[in-house]
């Protein structure tokens, strides 16, 4: 099975079966996003370069047997692939991904943060933890829920990255944005953010995200290519909220000819959207694509990321890895 094809069909069946040997150290679990609250998942890498994240349930028609070692095989609609399960140094491989705030005052409807106990990391804590796995990690990424406001949020995310300089590692974030967020993030050193635009219209935006604000996004995007660069600037938009395909083509070419890399999230369905349907394989690789047809013609490329979800390439299809 190519492997476009055969990480199209994981995304759209979301979780595997687990068995053999124990695999605790490749088990990873979230504390942010629709995957928060879940009994973890694992990545399964074939080739050194290629990597699918999937969530683990009892009920998944797709097996992965664990051989010890790491070694695995994935038994998948009739094949049988060989490959790695990868250790996540935290939440995913070769970085040290972190939730600062896993508890959030906003109710966007496939979320299920707010609903969970989730609390806040102090910031000797997020040094330990990066300090922990500081020599197999090549990036820091950041990302939080709300805790109390927009404005204190930052505030305590650039207290954060502040005191993760010392590291010496590339280090992304994504945050939800107030008008300065990317400047005061530039300041500091931050290489790459993602600001996420969330659904492909403004009006499935206001329906999903009801106590946010699309213009603001867009705001802290644009300004974000000046400061940051192109390549460094991101935006997820989830794949399965009603949108059409021509939503998603429209959204994505807004995107890019603003300079910002697209990134299709397949819904993750959780909380109030939890009896949505994934999106299909065949959905997800018509869109990758029209999603790579853009990024082509606008000349942005998702490989030369450092940090975040496009250097993980995990939970997404990413045109020029997986294609």
């Amino acid at each position: 099975m190519e492997w476009n094809r055969l990480k199209a069909r994981l995304l759209e069946a979301g979780s595997v079966r687990l068995s053999g040997e124990p695999a605790e150290p490749y088990v990873s679990r979230s504390a942010a996003g629709p995957s928060a609250g879940t009994s973890g998942s694992l990545f399964f890498s074939v080739g050194g370069g290629r990597r699918v994240r999937a969530g683990i349930g009892k009920a998944s028609p797709i097996e992965v047997v664990h051989r010890g070692g790491g070694g695995a095989d994935l038994f998948i609609d009739g094949d049988v692939v060989s490959g790695r399960l990868e250790p996540a140094a935290l939440h995913c491989p070769r970085q040290a991904y972190i939730t600062v705030s896993g508890t959030c005052i906003f109710h966007c409807r496939y979320c299920p943060v707010p609903g969970l106990p989730g609390r806040r990391k102090e910031i000797e804590e997020i040094v330990r933890m990066v300090g922990n796995v500081a020599d197999r990690s090549d990036a820091i990424a950041i990302t939080s829920g709300v805790a109390s406001s927009i404005e204190e949020e930052e505030a305590y995310v650039l207290d954060v990255v502040a005191a993760l300089l010392p590291f010496g590692l590339p280090i992304g974030v994504s945050i939800y944005p107030g008008p300065q967020t990317p400047a005061r993030l530039r300041a500091l050193g931050v290489v790459e953010v993602k600001f996420n635009i969330e659904a492909a219209t403004e009006a499935l935006f206001a329906e999903m995200c009801p106590d946010l604000a699309w213009n603001a996004v867009w705001e802290a995007l644009s300004s974000s290519v000046a400061l940051f660069g192109r390549d460094r600037v991101y935006s997820n938009v989830i794949v399965g909220l009603g949108e059409t395909d021509e939503d998603l083509e429209r959204v994505m070419a807004d995107l890019a000819a603003t300079g910002v890399i697209p990134v299709l999230r397949p819904l993750t369905p959780a909380a109030s959207l939890a009896g949505r349907p994934r999106p299909s394989a065949e959905r997800l690789i018509r869109l990758c694509g029209i999603h790579e047809r853009i990024l082509r013609l606008a000349g942005l490329d998702p490989r030369r990321a450092l940090t975040m979800c496009a250097a993980c390439t995990g939970c997404d299809l990413v045109p020029g890895r997986d294609t």
